[in-house]
């Protein structure tokens, strides 16, 4: 399970729409605990991916590397990644697939004309090579247990 503080998932769709109609992507900062995860900020990173920014992205590993850094001497850490998905469901796409890193939450974001309108996670099962629909819910910070 994906539990998303409301202002992080705000700072999300934000970034989201401001975005469209290119794909943009971030970071997911929280904690993982069992099988929840807690996310209590989103980190903007750029899409390297300018030819096909229509329909891919490519995370910027120096704003994995920035974060991950500023996440020292804390008890949060990188769980996961958002991106969006102009006028396209919020499924993962074959590249995304190929380009996952087990363990991580792939937050998808379904933009139509601007507005985002879905949003759905997913979690590589290595085992199977596919994804795994994971529960998303989006709460108040005060109201984050499962």
């Amino acid at each position: 399970m994906l539990i998303i503080d409301e202002a992080a998932y705000a700072a999300i769709a934000a970034h989201c729409s401001e975005g469209y109609p290119y794909e943009v992507c971030g970071l997911l900062v929280g904690k993982a605990e069992g099988g929840v995860k807690r996310i209590v900020r989103a980190e903007r990173a750029r899409n390297l991916n300018t030819e096909r920014a229509h329909d891919r992205y490519e995370l910027d590993p120096m704003d994995f590397l920035r974060v991950d850094r500023s996440l020292d001497g804390t008890d949060l850490a990188i769980v996961g990644v958002y991106h969006s998905h102009p006028d396209h469901p919020a499924r993962p796409s074959q590249t995304d697939l190929e380009r996952a890193w087990p363990a991580l939450s792939y937050l998808i974001v379904s933009v139509e004309k601007g507005t985002p309108v879905a949003a759905r996670s997913w979690v590589l099962d290595e085992a199977a090579g596919q994804f795994r629909e994971e529960p998303v819910r989006v709460e108040p910070a005060a109201h984050s247990e499962p």
